[in-house]
């Protein structure tokens, strides 16, 4: 899990208690917690004051603090990152929540049906947004492609990647291509490139590229085109979300002006990818809790994500977004199982 600042706060026992117990009040309640409740749900056999006074510590070090005329206290944003690297204790998940997300993606007759499938699990087991991104063109491995000729100038390019998603791509080029050609060019990359990521694959044949325009009678040189025209990548990453009127249920986000801005968030796609792609080389579940997403329009809500993987190489990432007060403790195992679980039903394809 990734940490932010709290790594040189160092609280009693008596204050690390008292500051779990306030935070997991808080998140099951949603309300500011005061001192007599934690007084009856801590497991600390204190007075009343004694526990104002180690809250008024917590206060003092920014962990806590009282929202409005309220005499009651909630975690700050640092607080909750104390709290997840420092005390949250996670619950292994049910056999009924595991058996639930395995059938949900056993039988999935496509990557994209895996993805929405995915983002639909995360969101109805955890009652946030669930979020997926597609699988990243750049690391899926080239199995097999064939060019079909439409018309003089264009032609239809069917890629197979190694997961078993197969792409179309209509290739409007400069010159015409005989059906001949084409099925020479499509050996020739068969032969050649299979088996190679995206990235790889085009780096190579921009190399070859380069070498073969030297030589301007090289009819390789058109090939090679072909096949660097046909494995670009310019299209936009993108993921699929589900459940966002889920965080409508939570009192702190039921804002109208709030609700909106995070809506156009999500509309806009380009924000959350840019959260998305920071855990794409991570190891494990990473949690933005407010504006660590570097999104003021997050600033009441945390991400948690984790990166899904086909033959070892990271595809994707998928992950919640919900409120600061979600119940970490059952959301990140969710989250980890769910993102090793996609990854094994992409690697059947």
């Amino acid at each position: 899990m990734n940490r932010r600042s709290t790594d040189n706060v160092e609280l009693s026992e008596r204050a690390r208690q008292l500051l779990k117990a306030l935070i997991e009040t808080h998140i099951a309640e949603g309300q500011p917690v005061g001192s007599r409740t934690l007084a009856k749900t801590s497991p600390l056999r204190v007075s009343a004051a004694t526990i104002r006074n180690i809250m008024a510590d917590l206060e003092d070090l920014g962990l806590i603090t009282s929202p409005h005329t309220s005499a009651g206290r909630v975690p700050t944003e640092a607080g909750y990152r104390f709290f997840i690297d420092s005390l949250l204790e996670t619950r292994p998940l049910t056999e009924e929540t595991i058996a639930s997300l395995e059938s949900g993606l056993r039988n999935v007759s496509d990557p994209h049906t895996a993805v929405e499938t995915a983002s639909r699990l995360l969101s109805g087991v955890t009652q946030l947004a669930g979020i997926v991104t597609l699988p990243r063109r750049t690391s899926a491995r080239l199995a097999h492609i064939e060019f079909i000729k439409l018309d003089s100038r264009r032609v239809l390019a069917v890629v197979v990647l190694g997961y078993g998603e197969v792409q179309n791509r209509v290739l409007v080029l400069e010159r015409d291509f005989t059906r001949e050609e084409l099925q020479r060019a499509a050996r020739y990359l068969n032969e050649h490139f299979a088996g190679l990521s995206f990235g790889e694959a085009r780096e190579r044949l921009l190399k070859e590229l380069d070498q073969l325009r030297a030589d301007l009678n090289n009819r390789m040189a058109a090939v090679v085109e072909l096949g660097q025209e046909a494995l670009s990548d310019d299209e936009e990453e993108d993921y699929v979300l589900a459940g966002e009127t889920n965080l409508m249920d939570y009192q702190e986000l039921l804002d109208v002006d709030k609700l909106r801005s995070l809506f156009e968030v999500f509309n806009r796609k380009r924000d959350i990818l840019h959260i998305l792609d920071r855990c794409a080389n991570a190891q494990g579940v990473q949690i933005f809790i407010g504006h660590e997403s570097g999104n003021e329009t997050l600033g009441d809500c945390s991400v948690v994500t984790a990166p899904y993987a086909v033959e070892g190489k990271v595809m994707g990432v998928l992950g919640v977004i919900g409120p600061t007060r979600m119940a970490y403790d059952r959301v990140i195992p969710i989250v980890d199982v769910t993102a090793r679980l996609l990854g094994a039903a992409l690697n059947s394809h």
